[in-house]
């Protein structure tokens, strides 16, 4: 999956993109001035299927929206990010999804991971949460959680494929 920004990004948006890039095995490029169709384009060029716009309110992260290669919107999230210099200690070749959302199960179609019931090690973990729609967790291949998570406050569209 190709990452990138809405125009003019924050540090703070950019570094998260770097982070989700670096913890599912994507690339992340920053925007600058291209249009929807060159950000199709150049997730073609660098062997990437899907494209992950992500926008800001106040410098903040806000929302994700998915795209296929062929620019039709798969999901849209609303979010709120934690975000933290750690190590992330991930195999992304060897990552794996465990949903317990239903809503969010696309995501595995999305990244082109395996949703599995189950995992002990380097997996993303979608989770209930009390606040709000999902917790997204990332485990590394130790077994523990990372600071880095991502706090799904909405789903606005889910493809029907």
């Amino acid at each position: 999956m190709l990452i990138s920004t809405s125009r003019k990004p924050s540090q703070k948006t950019r570094k998260f993109c770097k982070n989700l890039a670096r913890v599912t095995g994507s690339t992340s490029v920053n925007r600058g001035k291209m249009n929807m169709r060159e950000l199709l384009l150049k997730a073609l060029e660098v062997d990437e299927y899907n494209l992950a716009i992500v926008n800001e309110i106040k410098g903040n992260p806000s929302r994700i929206s998915f795209f296929s290669n062929k620019g039709e919107l798969l999901l849209t999230i609303l979010i709120g990010v934690t975000l933290d210099n750690e190590k992330t200690n991930i195999a992304p070749s060897q990552l794996k999804i465990v949903s317990e959302v239903k809503q969010l199960d696309v995501l595995s179609d999305i990244l082109d991971l395996d949703l599995v019931y189950e995992a002990e090690e380097n997996y993303i973990l979608v989770s209930e949460s009390e606040d709000s729609v999902a917790r997204i967790h990332f485990i590394n291949k130790f077994g523990d959680k990372l600071n880095f998570q991502i706090n799904v406050k909405k789903v606005l569209e889910v493809s029907n494929d």
